[in-house]
């Protein structure tokens, strides 16, 4: 059976801690393995602006040995019209993999229905799945491996509404992490997206919990992480949004209450002065490079399992 990768819960917490061993490996010796040597084409395809997804999957797929076949949604006929199931149907017999940053989850479900080969979401409206693969990496890396991860408090402050927040809900639950959410009340994260991770956190030993107090949400948190806090397509809620977000930004008065070493995330491309200070994602606690550095390597790592599978 084809494997795909649409949100963070694709994967069982086993299945997660071999894409993560596989990640650390990859940081290690790059060219480890080279599953689409011939080369092979993996599809790449962006209808959302991108510089980290766009780079890490371009290198990656030709450090994997294969072709990245990079197509934007204006040079392709899907940009004319043309559905996501008459696509798939034609890139699923001329390439090994297909990458998709796409807006709805509808739309990379549908293209996994019909391509027959893995389909991995690169980023929907509601998860950033390769991001948290990334952010897991850079925190296993950073603290001597994937045994740390487990037990881990992760607090996300900001939009909770958002694809990141989604993600980190199941991905850091599948490590069997306790995560907190942070976030006004007007972005809250999906109900269901919560019971999800609530559901996967009782099977794992971690715990789940969403809160309007920035204090109470980083009150000893080992990790903080941030996303801007006005995401891609809601440039128009920026006058709404105004004031809203400003007790959740991330700032020296943040690491105090935090565990002491905890390290700050961000996903990029991050506004210094708004959602994170400067001297907090360029001081000593940030690990936001190193996160941003396991993009490449953690998308190797997924693309080299689902082949495999």
């Amino acid at each position: 059976m084809t494997r795909h990768f649409l949100r963070d819960d694709d994967l069982t917490a086993a299945e997660q801690r071999e894409v993560l061993e596989l990640a650390l490996a990859f940081r290690k010796d790059r060219h480890l393995q080279q599953p689409f040597a011939g080369p092979r084409a993996v599809a790449v395809l962006f209808d959302k602006p991108s510089t980290r997804t766009r780079v890490s999957f371009s290198a990656g797929v030709a450090e994997l040995g294969g072709y990245p076949l990079v197509l934007d949604a204006g040079s392709s006929q899907m940009g004319r019209g043309e559905s996501v199931s008459d696509t798939a149907k034609v890139l699923g017999r001329q390439v090994s993999a297909i990458v998709w940053r796409t807006f709805g989850q509808e739309r990379v479900e549908e293209m996994a229905e019909h391509a027959g080969v893995p389909v991995v979401n690169a980023l929907t409206d509601s998860f950033h799945p390769c991001q948290i693969l990334a952010d897991l990496a850079a925190i296993a890396d950073a603290r001597g491996g994937v045994d740390a991860l487990k037990g881990l408090t992760l607090t996300y402050v900001g939009d909770g509404a958002n694809n990141m927040a989604h993600s980190y809900l199941l991905g850091c639950a599948l490590a069997g992490m306790h995560v907190r959410i942070g976030a006004p009340a007007d972005y809250m994260p999906d109900e269901r997206i919560v019971l999800d991770a609530k559901k996967i956190a009782a099977e794992q030993g971690g715990s789940i919990s969403v809160t309007t107090d920035h204090d109470d949400a980083v009150r000893g948190a080992d990790v903080i992480a941030t996303d801007t806090w006005v995401s891609m397509g809601d440039e128009e809620q920026s006058s709404e949004r105004a004031g809203q977000f400003d007790r959740y930004q991330v700032n020296a008065h943040s690491l105090e209450l935090a565990a002491e070493g905890a390290q700050v995330l961000h996903c990029l491309p991050a506004y210094r002065g708004k959602e994170i200070t400067a001297d907090v994602i360029d001081g000593p606690q940030s690990i936001v490079w190193l996160e941003a550095e396991y993009r490449l390597h953690a998308q190797k790592a997924l693309l080299t399992w689902l082949v495999s599978r």
